[in-house]
C-alpha cells in the first residue's frame, strides 16, 4: 500500500510540475529566445545541477555499460524531442491548451501498451478515446483571432507520443528498468541536451541571455519541469507502472491552463473548458476502472 500511496504522489508531482513549462517558456519567448536556446538553458542547467547533486550530496556513481549507454541515449532524445516539439507549439496555440492535448499521451500509452506488450483493450478505452478526441477536436482553435490551427495541433500530438513512448520504455526496456532512477534521470536530461547542442549548430547560435529575470526563468525551467519532473516520473513508473503514471498526468494540463488565465491571459471559453472536461473525463475514467480493479483483487 505504502508502494502505491508513494507511486501515485511522484506521479502527482511529476504532472503538476511539468505543466509548470509555459511559467518559465513564455516570459523567455517574449523577452525574444528562441525555442532551441530556451531549451539548452532548460536541460545545460538541469544536468549541471543534478550531476552536482548526485555526485557531492547523494555520493552516487555515474557509471554505465555500454548495454545501458543506448537505450538511455534512445529515451533521452523521445524526452527532449518531446520538450522541443510541445515549446513548438506554444508559437502556434495558447500554452495551456497546448499541454492539456498533450494529455492525451495515457491514452497513446495504453494503446501501444495493448499492441505491444497485450495489455487488453477494454470498454472503458474505447470510450474514454472517444471523450478525448472530441475533447482535442474542441481546442483545434489556435490564439484569440485565428483560425482552425491544424499545425499546432499536430505538433502538440507529435510531442504526446514521444512522451508516451519514453514512459513505456521506462517500464519495459530490461537493461534501464531497474537502474536508480536519479542515474537515469541524470543520463536522459544529458543526452536530451545532446538535441539542441546539434539544433543550434554547436552552440555558435545560442543566444545569450541578458535579463537577470530570464537566468531565473531558465534555472526555474531546470529545477521544477525538467529535474522534479524527470525524478518523480521515473520513481512513479517503477512502483506503479506506465500507464497508471501516464493517467495521474491529469494534474499537468490543469496547472498549464491555471498559469495561463493567470498570468498570462489567455482565454477560458466555455468551449475550451467543455473541451478539457472531456479530455480529464476519458482519462478519468481509465483511472476509476484500474482503482476498481485493484480494490476488487484486495477484496
Amino acid at each position: 500500500m505504502k508502494r502505491r500511496a508513494a507511486g501515485f504522489l511522484n506521479g502527482s508531482i511529476a504532472a503538476a510540475s511539468y505543466g509548470m513549462n509555459p511559467l518559465f517558456a513564455l516570459p523567455m519567448y517574449n523577452g525574444g529566445i528562441g525555442v532551441n536556446s530556451v531549451l539548452f538553458y532548460r536541460y545545460f542547467f538541469a544536468v549541471l545541477i543534478y550531476g552536482l547533486w548526485i555526485k557531492f550530496v547523494k555520493k552516487d556513481s555515474l557509471k554505465i555499460s555500454l548495454k545501458e549507454f543506448i537505450p538511455l541515449f534512445i529515451l533521452g532524445i523521445f524526452f527532449s524531442l518531446s520538450s522541443l516539439t510541445l515549446f513548438m507549439a506554444f508559437e502556434h496555440i495558447a500554452a495551456g491548451i497546448a499541454c492539456t492535448i498533450l494529455f492525451i499521451y495515457p491514452i497513446m500509452v495504453a494503446v501501444l501498451m495493448a499492441v505491444f506488450f497485450k495489455e487488453k483493450i477494454t470498454k472503458a478505452m474505447i470510450v474514454a478515446i472517444c471523450l478525448t478526441t472530441s475533447g482535442i477536436i474542441l481546442l483545434y482553435k489556435g490564439k484569440p483571432g485565428d483560425d482552425l490551427n491544424i499545425q499546432g495541433v499536430l505538433i502538440v500530438l507529435t510531442s504526446a507520443l514521444l512522451y508516451a513512448l519514453y514512459i513505456i520504455g521506462v517500464k519495459n526496456i530490461k537493461t534501464v528498468k531497474h537502474m536508480k532512477s536519479d542515474k537515469l534521470s541524470f543520463y536522459v536530461m544529458l543526452f536530451g541536451l545532446l538535441v539542441y547542442v546539434v539544433n543550434l549548430k554547436f552552440c555558435t547560435e545560442l543566444q545569450v541571455i541578458e535579463d537577470p529575470f530570464l537566468w531565473l526563468c531558465a534555472l526555474g525551467l531546470a529545477l521544477l519541469p525538467t529535474i522534479i519532473s524527470i525524478e518523480t516520473i521515473t520513481v512513479a513508473i517503477k512502483l506503479i507502472g506506465s500507464t497508471t503514471t501516464a493517467i495521474l498526468g491529469a494534474l499537468e494540463p490543469l496547472t498549464a491552463i491555471f498559469f495561463g488565465v493567470l498570468l498570462f491571459n489567455e482565454q477560458l471559453t466555455p468551449r475550451i473548458c467543455l473541451g478539457v472536461f472531456m479530455i480529464l473525463s476519458g482519462v478519468m475514467l481509465i483511472v476509476t476502472r484500474k482503482m476498481q480493479r485493484v480494490q476488487k483483487y484486495k477484496v
